[in-house]
């Protein structure tokens, strides 16, 4: 497996992974890909390339965020081992044959503090969960002025997807999740949360009820776009395809 010094090279994820029709996402919008840098230089990462193209991706609280205290700072360090030394294992040996012991072991920790930062094995391949429900409600609160919510989140697909969507090593981790019972089934769950937080973002803005069935239908296009463009030779170009079908609405396709 790749040491600690090739996770520098990797780009920084919101996770995810789904049923058959749903692959693409797997480390897309809610997935990772495997040996990605330490949390705290990809968000210094993510920042400057925000201050750069002036996009949202990141900014879900207050762009005057306060440093982490020192105490912070090693939380995170130490769930962030524990993440990077699970998913090698997990690439290694495969998710059924690694325990929570093997992993207590490889990240030099106990079995209670890894329970302390994850709720159960599940959650060690998808440790940025959280910050892909935060992306998205910041791709639509912090959006420019004058910028609409489906530019906002057109921008935020193309900051966030279309650098996991070319990760050398984006093929092992889709496996490893499509392979794995227990990995598909906590992403089709975890897929659902992330369209219920992106809905009741977009109808917060709006100002109607969080059950919107306008809102719903298009969070879940919104999410599904990445699958939609999968496997197409232009990935930015099939983005825009989408978000141009949900901006103007479907019309017949020209006859070549």
């Amino acid at each position: 497996m790749p040491g600690p010094a090739r996770r520098t090279a990797a780009v920084s994820a919101i996770e995810q992974a789904f049923a058959p029709c749903r692959k693409a996402l797997v480390a897309g919008l809610t997935g990772r890909p495997p040996n990605r840098p330490a949390r705290s230089r990809v968000r210094k990462k993510v920042e400057s390339e925000n201050l750069e193209t002036d996009s949202t991706v990141g900014y879900a609280q207050d762009m005057t965020e306060l440093p982490l205290s020192r105490r912070e700072r090693k939380k995170a360090q130490t769930r962030q081992a524990i993440a990077d030394a699970a998913l090698d294992l997990f690439l290694d040996r495969g998710y059924d044959h690694v325990s929570i012991r093997d992993i207590a072991d490889a990240a030099d920790v106990s079995t209670a503090t890894i329970f302390k930062h994850f709720p159960g094995k599940e959650a060690l391949v998808f440790d940025q969960e959280e910050d892909v429900d935060a992306q998205l409600i910041a791709a639509v609160r912090r959006r420019g002025d004058g910028q609409s919510i489906l530019d906002a989140l057109r921008q935020h697909l193309i900051d966030t997807w279309l650098p996991l969507a070319a990760h050398p090593q984006r093929q092992d981790f889709d496996e490893l999740v499509q392979s794995t019972p227990a990995l598909r089934a906590y992403a089709e769950r975890m897929w659902a949360r992330h369209t219920d937080t992106l809905s009741a973002a977009i109808a917060d803005e709006l100002g109607v009820p969080h059950d919107d069935l306008a809102c719903r239908t298009l969070a879940r296009f919104v999410l599904n776009t990445p699958v939609l463009s999968q496997g197409q030779e232009d990935r930015r170009a099939a983005i825009d395809e989408v978000f141009g079908i949900l901006t103007r609405g479907w019309q017949p396709p020209s006859r070549p």
